[in-house]
């Protein structure tokens, strides 16, 4: 069962690598269709990796306290944290292009804003 956990995760890993991968291309070419697309797939995936990683983690547990040796997994494991390092490094990349930009619609925002004395729109009547 330690085997087909490990395996699901991977493949979540791996979908989200690529999601984000993706993620990244759109947000050079500026295609927010692909972004939104693509978020509640990410979100579900982010969800499932939380539960199947303590779904891993009782069942290592269990494997433990029966006496089983829970090293012949260290590799397929290690795999899987190398998958996970990755997964965030690329995560840490997106970052690095949407906060930027964030910012600077905020800039641009308190500007405005400053500029109406105080409100985002300014009214005439």
């Amino acid at each position: 069962m330690i085997e087909v956990t490990v395996l699901e995760l991977q493949s979540i890993t791996e979908e989200l690598k690529k999601s984000i991968q993706s993620d990244i291309v759109d947000v050079k070419k500026a295609n927010h269709e692909g972004l939104v697309k693509r978020n509640s797939i990410k979100l579900s995936l982010m969800d499932n990796l939380t539960e199947l990683k303590q779904k891993l983690n009782e069942e290592l547990s269990a494997e433990y306290k029966k006496g089983e040796d829970i090293s012949i997994y260290k590799e397929s494991i290690d795999n899987l944290e190398e998958g996970l390092r990755e997964l965030y490094d690329l995560n840490g990349t997106l970052a690095s292009l949407v906060l930027p930009v964030k910012e600077m619609y905020k800039d641009i925002i308190e500007e405005i804003t400053i500029k109406n004395g105080g409100s985002l729109v300014e009214v005439r009547a």
